[in-house]
């Protein structure tokens, strides 16, 4: 069997991706190896969102090339979002012999066995969901995992590419869904995160002209599975979730008490030319119905500095705005230009570098202060916490995560990975708390 290997770049829903694609393969006569050295195909499964991310791929395939002039018989191919958006640019780099979009991964095993195949297979679906493909995830069974529940984004924000790669947004069949999570729970995984550009939208209508499963029904659904498994899910737009999430949220223990809400800018402004759908007030009415109906819940979000125009008083707007939310976590970000996108064809990228290098470290220097607060707040708490393996700093110690999505390390003791346990939190840094394992009784 033929080894190859999976260099993934990007979100949650690239990780996905390269397990579909290893199923794919080893389901066709090649082998997953664990080391690059060891494979004779390496993939590079790409990301589009930010220009960082598409310059270390670059990086990677220069060096790819540099490995192919020492060894011509090594074959790499590039799939996901860049493949979609450089289509022959990539093609013509000296490194690479197949460009594959993310709706074209069934074609991979007969691209990779045919020599006549057209090495460039970018064509975007309006229904490919991989429903039926289990995801490899391995020979040793995991504690957490990803289930994908749609693909694509019918949100047009103004500053993504997301829709331009991955095409329109189409749910899968919540059966599928189900039985996916059903076997990761048999095979020993105890947290599953439902994975959608914008899992609000999930909507799965039957043939049978029966009511359709939403966001709502389907976390219901999977709660269900079993009460030892947990269940997170990201992203949430903020302009389409509705209070039967959260009251899904609020019946169900499983699930746990974290949402993810990107707000981006603080500015009815900004929020207008990015084209996100909603304004500062409502969003801070989507913030109050959380902490009315699921109070205590973890919230993080996404925030861009110096987006095209953005104005001090903008700037001003976003620092207020996560002053009156006090988010426990942020993703920050300054603005990089994509091209193609809405913003790019009619907006000028008119914030000088420094000023948004500038808006930026004060938006972390912000966050920082809040996220600590935020965890200083747990100090002398109990929480209960899934160990999902050992803490990267010290080989004595584990980590785990609270239900509101807090990473937690705590002295291993007697518990295992996969075991839940009580966790009384002693101290804390602005990105951790610190603690150890309690017994019923204290």
């Amino acid at each position: 069997m033929i080894p190859f290997y999976i260099e993934t770049y990007g979100c949650q829903m690239n990780v996905s991706d390269s397990e579909v694609v290893a199923r794919l393969l080893s389901d066709n006569g090649y082998r997953p190896c664990e080391h690059l050295e060891d494979a004779r195909i390496i993939f590079v499964n790409t990301c589009s969102v930010r220009e960082n991310a598409e310059k270390r791929v670059m990086g990677r395939l220069d060096l790819f090339a540099r490995m192919k002039k020492k060894d011509p018989a090594l074959k790499v191919g590039v799939l996901g979002c860049m493949a979609t958006r450089l289509k022959e640019e990539l093609l013509a780099h000296p490194a690479v012999d197949w460009v594959v979009g993310p709706d074209s991964y069934r074609l991979l095993p007969g691209l990779l066995g045919a020599s006549q195949a057209a090495p460039l297979q970018v064509t975007l679906s309006k229904t490919e969901t991989y429903a039926d493909i289990k995801p490899y995830r391995g020979l040793t069974p995991g504690i957490t995992s990803f289930v994908t529940i749609m693909r694509g984004c019918n949100n047009m924000c103004a500053y993504c590419i997301v829709p331009y790669v991955r095409g329109r947004e189409r749910s899968r069949d919540p059966f599928s869904i189900e039985e996916e999570v059903r076997d990761l729970f048999a095979r020993g995984f105890r947290e599953v995160t439902l994975l959608g550009q914008n899992v609000n939208s999930y909507r799965w209508k039957p043939e049978d002209g029966a009511a359709p499963v939403t966001f709502a029904r389907l976390l219901d659904r999977v709660a269900r599975i079993s009460p030892s498994l947990r269940v997170r899910y990201t992203t949430s737009h903020p302009k389409d979730m509705q209070d039967d999430v959260l009251h899904a949220m609020a019946a169900h223990p499983n699930i746990c008490k974290h949402i993810h809400l990107p707000v981006q800018s603080g500015s009815n402004n900004m929020l207008r030319k990015m084209n996100r759908g909603y304004t500062r007030e409502e969003y801070l009415e989507r913030i109050a119905s959380i902490r009315r109906i699921l109070p205590g819940c973890g919230i993080s979000t996404d925030l861009i500095a110096g987006f095209c125009s953005e104005t001090p008083e903008d700037h001003a707007q976003t620092l207020s705005l996560m002053e009156a939310v006090r988010f426990d976590q942020a993703f920050m970000f300054h603005y990089s230009q994509r091209p193609n996108t809405l913003a790019a064809r009619h907006y000028k990228d008119d914030i000088p570098d420094d000023v948004k290098i500038r808006r930026l470290n004060e938006i972390i220097a912000l966050q920082n202060r809040l996220s600590l607060e935020s965890n200083r707040a747990n100090v002398g708490k109990v929480f209960e916490v899934l160990v999902e393996g050992l803490s990267k700093r010290s080989g004595e110690d584990f980590f785990g995560r609270t239900e509101t999505n807090k990473v937690c390390v705590f002295p291993c003791g007697k518990s295992d990975v996969g075991d839940y346990v009580r966790i009384k939190v002693r101290a804390c840094s602005a990105a951790t708390l610190k603690g150890e394992i309690i017994n019923e009784n204290q």
